[in-house]
């Protein structure tokens, strides 16, 4: 068709007095990927919730292929050709690939599955766009890579010509964002068009043709990816210059605070297995790896919610104690994987999940009575100290967007209720994903100075730009095994992607 398959016109949206979508007007072309920027809470995800039927638009219109798009219904924007492919994954690990594929595509009142026509078109389209899999692998057994296919399969299979991409290659190795990119390359080419949402402008800038950025709702640039450069990106999101944490090489390391020996957890999909490994204060250690490999149990041990079958834990000369309340008055703080459903209680307000780790203390409470002038004030402290916007104490910490939720969890981690001290060790897991570029470069930039307080820094992370840029040692975590840490120059992003994947690094593995 000429034209464009996708035309968004003066799509507003408010949510009581906040304006999430101010007047937005988009196209998408055939056979073109749109990238999609803007910090968090800028407005993409409402964005893409309207476009998808999740929410209504106060006002504005949707057309798709030529026709209006009703508004507020999910089964319009399936039948229109629209799917989206989640950040985090939405499959049933214990169903094959085949049976994934056809939960929801079939009437309730058929009488019988048609399997075998089922197998034949997933074989057919996966075989047109080179998305090779096996049919009757269990999910629960493939790489994230090849869930994700899985994925993008289930949107192709119900018939999508409109492809949106949320964070797609957040939990990638190096080489899947590769494959990943090539199969994109073919879609585009069969007439398929794309939304790309991520916060890499590095491959935004690669994989992209056109760039859309968003800021406090509006949409404030549009551009050919091939006449903008990551700067102009940045600033267009942000509405100023960023600049990247400058981090200078840990000179010398102090002490060891924490030490792993030989550590295993009980039997699991997410397991340590004999791991090894020192943290000195005033050094970031980086652990590499792709999510569900032992980044869960490691971080969930040294924060006192997971026990160990064998080896041993050493925290500041001492057995590692058992109780998190304990880890914490010692001073061992902790940034979670996933800030929605650990890092805080939604409902609470604010002040609640500030103080939350430390109620039990007699800053906070004496005689199992809450004292609540004193954590309120401590509350509006760390708000003001790391920027927390949106919300004030008393807001419930659900209306946070995700790079000021983050920001609460980073203050409760880093700021001593007496407003001094820092932490011994810092457990840090997964601390920037899905941020914009301006948090990113603010908890980074903390993490830091935290380091160079005399804290020991354990990062988790995928992102290998983060692991590069922060540690001081890098290893690696793969099925449970971890690599030596060695110096983050022995690495490179071949050798580390390499490693993520199962490659057992050599000696000669590590030379840059």
């Amino acid at each position: 068709m000429t034209g464009p398959v996708l035309s968004l016109s003066g799509i507003t949206k408010r949510f009581g007095a906040l304006l999430a979508n101010d007047a937005i007007s988009l196209e998408l072309q055939p056979g073109e990927i749109l990238a999609l920027l803007g910090e968090n809470g800028a407005g993409k995800s409402t964005l893409v919730s309207i476009l998808f039927g999740h929410y209504t638009a106060d006002s504005g219109s949707i057309t798709v292929f030529g026709q209006a798009l009703p508004p507020g219904d999910p089964r319009a924007a399936l039948a229109a050709g629209i799917g989206m492919v989640h950040q985090h994954f939405t499959l049933a690990d214990n169903l094959r690939v085949l049976d994934n594929i056809m939960l929801g595509s079939e009437p309730l009142w058929q009488p019988f599955t048609r399997r075998a026509a089922a197998r034949a078109r997933l074989l057919a389209v996966s075989q047109r766009f080179g998305l090779e899999v096996d049919p009757d692998a269990v999910v629960g057994t493939l790489s994230v890579g090849e869930r994700q296919r899985v994925e993008i399969l289930k949107a192709l299979y119900r018939g999508a010509r409109i492809l949106i991409l949320d964070e797609p290659t957040a939990v990638l190795t190096p080489q899947e964002s590769e494959a990943l990119f090539h199969v994109l390359g073919q879609m585009v080419a069969q007439g398929l068009s794309i939304i790309f949402i991520s916060h890499k402008l590095a491959e935004v800038l690669r994989v992209s043709d056109r760039v859309a950025v968003l800021r406090q709702g509006r949409l404030v640039a549009q551009a050919r990816s091939a006449d903008t450069s990551q700067a102009q990106l940045a600033q267009w999101m942000v509405g100023h210059a960023v600049g990247a944490p400058q981090r200078h090489p840990a000179q010398r390391t102090g002490e060891a605070v924490c030490v792993l020996r030989d550590v295993c957890t009980p039997a699991g999909r997410d397991r340590l297995d004999r791991v090894s490994l020192a943290l000195h204060s005033g050094e970031i250690v980086a652990v590499a790896g792709i999510s569900g490999n032992g980044q869960v149990a490691l971080a969930e041990v040294l924060s006192g919610t997971r026990g160990i079958a064998s080896g041993e834990v050493r925290l500041l000369g001492a057995p590692l104690p058992k109780s998190p309340a304990q880890l914490t008055a010692l001073g061992v703080a902790r940034i979670p994987e996933d800030r929605h459903a650990v890092g805080v209680v939604g409902d609470l307000p604010v002040w609640e999940n500030a103080v939350s780790e430390r109620l039990r203390s007699r800053l906070f409470s004496r005689f199992s009575w809450v004292r609540r002038r004193a954590a309120l004030a401590y509350a509006q402290a760390l708000i003001a100290r790391f920027d927390v916007r949106g919300a004030g104490p008393l807001a419930p910490a659900r209306s946070l967007s995700g790079g000021n939720m983050q920001k609460l969890i980073l203050g409760r981690a880093l700021m001593h209720p007496a407003g001094t001290g820092t932490p011994r060790l810092i457990v840090a897991h997964q601390p920037t994903w899905g941020l914009d570029i301006g948090a990113v470069a603010y908890v980074q930039a903390q993490l830091i100075a935290a380091r160079e307080a005399g804290a020991a820094v354990l990062l988790l992370s995928g992102d290998l730009d983060e692991v590069l840029t922060l540690g001081d040692r890098v290893a690696v975590m793969h099925r449970g095994h971890l690599s030596e840490a060695v110096p983050a120059a022995q690495w490179t992003r071949e050798s580390i992607g390499l490693a993520m994947a199962g490659a057992r690094p050599h000696e000669d593995a590590h030379a840059a």
